[in-house]
């Protein structure tokens, strides 16, 4: 149809207004160019051009460019973030990365506001920033936990608005992703970690102990989609059963974004010819 969106962040911006979660389908495979092998293909394919785009803006930077991009990757347990580190940033040129995943705050983090840690794990210019849990972890996880009262979190709403606005004055391409998984995926996620030896360590027993909390997150996580998605740091909601397309639809989130940044490679004063000279052989 004419009307069909025709870029992913078209089709994964989440709606505005409320939010219902239960809308929208985990399963599903929006835009993607074919069935898992093609997609994978392409996602490779698409790859180069990640690739190409990073090196870019990193190059920008060496002359001065301020610009960076922030990826915050957010899910239910098993919902793919550390894939998506392994296999879309993972693409990238490692020496214009930084991977950061946030757990739950020391003591010493927890005794400063509480993007004070989030601060100091910002990426420089030239760099693409990846955040595996972010600062919303401290509007979800004292919320389902009733940790601060309900005016606290309410208010970190407006904090990380702020925030992130700050952010992209100065330069940085925010891509905010909710890695949507269903309950049934997710049990089938943990118990393929208990059956494969090569995996148990990565299972940790409070996944079993969260599940209880699962409507409770889903609800959570409706409300920051309704109040934190603003023009300039919007949501995405990742359809994420499907790991071959999670991978797919976030590489095309970063490509669109770095897209439309379009950076450019440096042009430095150099006197080629005089340097090509003193390049030749003495003889």
């Amino acid at each position: 149809m004419k009307d069909d969106p025709k870029s992913v962040r078209d089709v994964l911006r989440a709606a505005p207004g409320a939010v219902n979660l239960a809308g929208y389908e985990t399963a599903s495979t929006p835009l993607a160019p074919g069935k898992k092998k093609r997609t994978l293909q392409n996602l490779i394919k698409e790859g180069s051009l990640l690739g190409d785009l990073q090196e870019r803006l990193y190059a920008e930077s060496t002359l001065g460019g301020r610009r960076s991009v922030l990826l915050v990757l957010q899910g239910m347990d098993t919902s793919g973030k550390g894939g998506v580190v392994k296999h879309v940033v993972g693409l990238c040129s490692p020496n214009a990365v930084s991977v950061k995943a946030f757990k739950k705050p020391t003591p010493e983090e927890a005794a400063h506001h509480f993007l004070w840690r989030i601060r100091k794990a910002l990426p420089r210019s030239g760099i693409i920033g990846v955040f595996d849990r972010s600062h919303y972890e401290d509007v979800l996880v004292p919320r389902v936990h009733d940790l601060i009262p309900e005016a606290e979190w309410r208010r970190r709403y407006e904090e990380i608005n702020v925030f992130e606005a700050g952010l992209v004055e100065h330069g940085t391409t925010i891509v905010k992703c909710l890695l949507h998984i269903s309950y049934a995926i997710q049990r089938e996620r943990l118990l393929a970690r208990l059956d494969d030896p090569t995996k148990r360590w990565k299972f940790n027993e409070g996944d079993i102990t969260e599940r209880a909390y699962w409507a409770d997150y889903q609800a959570a996580y409706a409300d920051i989609l309704q109040h934190c998605s603003p023009e300039h740091a919007p949501w995405y909601v990742v359809p994420s059963d499907r790991k071959w397309y999670r991978n797919w639809a976030v590489e095309q989130l970063l490509v669109e974004a770095l897209s439309d940044l379009d950076p450019r490679y440096p042009e430095p004063r150099l006197d080629v010819d005089h340097l090509r000279q003193r390049l030749q052989p003495p003889f």
